[in-house]
């Protein structure tokens, strides 16, 4: 009964649908997020989390917090630590729905809203992976919910709290500076003298010193972040990751079936008298859109972007059709409805982690993320190999090391090999290089995710020693063809010397 009571009061409320509507989604997310195993970035993450720093090689600081959070609440829990990552995108779905209210919005208007940027693709996998684009997406929709506060209430204190978002957002992602170009621009382009406000300034101050830790670690570290982004990017584009920008706005940074809907949004904003009072958020999406093209930004990175702009549609829709006989605006709610549900029904197939691993329906999603539920398997196999490895070496191979091709091998063997007693592996990936092989350099080294070229190339002596049984026969882009285990001795270099070179991105 109190259960029953509760729900009847959240449903008498816009407020209370839109937060059921996110726990729904925040359920979904809950119940299926434990279906394989941790990502290869999960693992580097989780690694990261047990060195908490100002700053990371691949990224700023929150997340590594974050995960150094969900082990500390959840332990080494796959669904707890996603539970973050799903929380991040069901907030953003209730205050994509207050969005629409602030511009004047009705309940369908802000449930449209919702529902509209709940499922869209990048929205449905970042509550599927704890990685720092699902932090990243709630930060923008929390900073364009804020902006449009402070344009309805006029109160410039506003800015203390959008401050405060930026600085949270540089803290997760550096591509929060382009949303803050979209915040400048568009100012420029619609109030300048809002420039001259204080409040702004303050907003502006507090955003500096909430970033300034992980600037000062990225001093002392001669922006080593700079260079990995440069190396990323670069990659990215040779591989072909960044072409058809434009066009792909439409089917991977948003939903095909919600094209029409941002597209409205767009018009609502630039074209009609109504809109133009929110038009710095219309600037806020170009800006960011344009900026992004010219330097060749892969086409999810504007996905954030995206839930203001459905906003903005949903309520120019909702007043569009109020406009209409009834008979047509009831025939075009059907349809609206009947769309999100089979768009919705669509990207939860291709994008949440249930289907049966190995199957065609699993074949087809896995190629459709992009190849990331690859990612998710071998990694306990490869703990194992290496602690087989470990188990059959004679005492007097003492000390033994661990070196592993990247960062998520790294975090793999680290997770999965402590109750086997495993030391702490190494790696000259990312931040892992950072800190080093160890106070003494080992005598015997185990090597995991190198090539046997690879380890020839830096030992004398190598003999191949174990193998990786990857399940389902799955050849992921970090194990791949790097399945022998090799134990190796007889450095061709000092230790110090090899690793100064040893370093990689990745």
């Amino acid at each position: 009964m109190r259960l029953a009571g509760f729900s009847q009061r959240m449903i008498a409320t816009d407020a209370g649908i839109l937060v059921l509507c996110a726990l729904s989604v925040l359920v979904l997310h809950t119940v299926t997020n434990g279906q394989y195993g941790f990502h290869r970035d999960e693992l580097a993450t989780v690694d990261d989390a047990r060195f908490l720093s100002w700053g990371y090689v691949v990224y700023p600081p929150f997340t590594p917090f974050i995960a150094r959070v969900a082990l500390t609440l959840f332990g080494t829990s796959l669904i707890g630590l996603r539970f973050f990552a799903a929380l991040a995108p069901a907030i953003a779905m209730v205050l994509t729905g207050f969005m629409a209210r602030e511009m004047g919005g009705k309940r369908t208007a802000q449930v449209v809203a919702a529902w509209a940027a709940a499922i869209a693709g990048p929205a449905v996998s970042s509550g599927t992976l704890f990685q720092y684009v699902s932090f990243d997406y709630l930060w923008w929709v929390l900073a364009a919910y804020v902006m449009l506060r402070l344009l309805n209430s006029g109160d410039q204190r506003w800015w203390l709290a959008l401050g405060g978002i930026v600085g949270l957002g540089m803290m997760t992602k550096y591509t929060m500076a382009f949303f803050l170009a979209g915040i400048a621009g568009g100012i420029l382009l619609t109030n300048p003298r809002m420039l001259l406000n204080k409040w702004l300034w303050y907003g502006a101050c507090i955003a500096m010193l909430i970033f300034l830790p992980n600037l000062v670690w990225q001093v002392q570290h001669d922006f080593i972040s700079l260079a990995f982004l440069q190396f990323i990017h670069a990659r990215d584009v040779g591989l072909g990751r960044t072409d058809n920008f434009l066009l792909l706005q439409c089917w991977v940074a948003t939903n095909p079936i919600t094209v029409p809907l941002w597209a409205a949004g767009l018009y609502f904003l630039f074209a009609t008298p109504d809109g133009k009072r929110y038009r710095v958020i219309g600037w806020i999406y170009v800006i960011p859109l344009t900026l992004f093209l010219i330097a060749k930004g892969r086409p999810y990175y504007l996905a954030p972007a995206y839930p203001m702009l459905l906003a903005a549609g949903a309520v120019w829709g909702e007043r569009r059709l109020e406009t209409l006989p009834p008979t047509v605006a009831s025939a075009i709610r059907r349809r609206v409805r009947r769309s999100l549900v089979i768009g919705g029904l669509v990207v939860a197939a291709l994008v949440l982690p249930v289907a049966p691993a190995g199957s065609r329906w699993w074949t087809v999603a896995n190629a459709v993320n992009g190849g990331n539920f690859d990612e998710e398997f071998g990694w306990r196999e490869m703990a194992q190999a290496v602690a087989r490895v470990r188990d059959s070496l004679p005492t007097e191979s003492a000390p033994v090391g661990i070196l592993a091709g990247d960062a998520g091998q790294a975090g793999a063997i680290n997770l999965y090999g402590h109750s086997r007693g495993l030391p702490e592996a190494i790696s000259g990936s990312n931040s892992h290089w950072l800190r080093g092989y160890g106070n003494s350099p080992p005598k015997t080294v185990i090597t995991a995710g190198l090539l046997r070229a690879d380890v020839e190339g830096i030992f004398e002596r190598c003999k191949l020693a174990g193998h990786i049984n990857v399940p389902f026969g799955i050849r992921n882009s970090a194990i791949g063809d790097h399945l022998q285990v090799f134990v190796c001795q007889g450095p061709r270099e000092p230790w110090p010397s090899f690793w100064k070179r040893f370093h990689s991105f990745g």
